[in-house]
């Protein structure tokens, strides 16, 4: 592929690394020429997609992660600091759960876990995150890509829980996003330069993955998670001075399809 290699020399974080997109993206990105760190907190599924990464030769490691435990969160981000340095400059969260419930029937549980893992856990890992790279040096920046939803900016029945942690993501991002174009790293000579980061949002309509199937949507009206894993990687490889704020994408239904 024409980007072989264009991402060699970078240690990519990608959480919800063991199933679906998140598992896609991290082939995706080692195809690029990454070395992957796949966190999970399902460590068969983690190995499963380092074996798929190792098997045309690229490069993974599998870390355990649970993003709604904060010391879980802080003592990864210091691990891979540590052993990798500033190579440590991608990170991709991807980790997302679905609890189905309408408003009469959810559960304060099952509610609260989906907005700790779609929203509060990759807001928190982002902060931890770009802690250390604001100190990356002159020249180098970091990415941040951030999976949303289309159901952050639609609604629907029986969707309560998904919908409003996507939408709270979604609001958080824009709000990292602004920040990060307002806030200036001081230099130790006293000189301020543009924090050394860049956030880009990937909202997805449907994909053909294991969190879909409660759902009962047909494949042929979801897409692919290697599609949007590819898009994940577009957006890494852009060029430093470029920036994607959000980018949508949405299957392409064929004439001959039922609606």
């Amino acid at each position: 592929m024409e980007d072989s290699g264009a991402l060699k020399g970078r240690v990519a974080l990608v959480t919800g690394g063991a199933s679906g997109l998140g598992r896609a993206t991290a082939v995706a990105l080692a195809e690029a020429g990454a070395h992957v760190v796949i966190a999970d907190i399902d460590p068969a599924g983690s190995e499963q997609t380092r074996a798929q990464v190792a098997d045309p030769g690229g490069s993974a490691e599998v870390v355990p992660l649970d993003v709604t435990d904060d010391g879980n969160r802080r003592a990864v981000v210091a691990d891979l600091f540590e052993r990798h340095g500033d190579a440590f400059d991608v990170l991709v969260n991807v980790a997302g759960i679905d609890r189905p419930g309408y408003i009469t029937d959810i559960g304060l549980d099952d509610y609260r876990r989906v907005q700790a893992v779609n929203c509060e856990g990759p807001v928190f890992l982002t902060s931890e995150f770009m802690k250390r790279v604001q100190h990356l040096p002159e020249g180098r920046s970091a990415d941040v890509v951030h999976i949303v939803s289309l159901s952050a900016i639609t609604s629907g029945s029986g969707a309560i829980a998904y919908n409003g942690s996507k939408a709270g993501f979604l609001n958080a991002t824009r709000c990292i996003q602004r920040e990060l174009r307002e806030k200036a790293v001081r230099q130790p000579d006293g000189s301020e330069r543009p924090f050394p980061c860049r956030v880009q949002a990937v909202i997805p309509a449907a994909m053909d993955t294991p969190m879909m199937e409660q759902w009962g949507i047909p494949s042929h009206l979801m897409m692919p998670p290697s599609a949007v894993a590819e898009m994940v990687r577009t957006l890494l490889l852009l060029h430093p001075s470029a920036f994607v704020p959000e980018m949508q994408i949405v299957p392409r239904l064929e004439p001959n399809f039922p609606r």
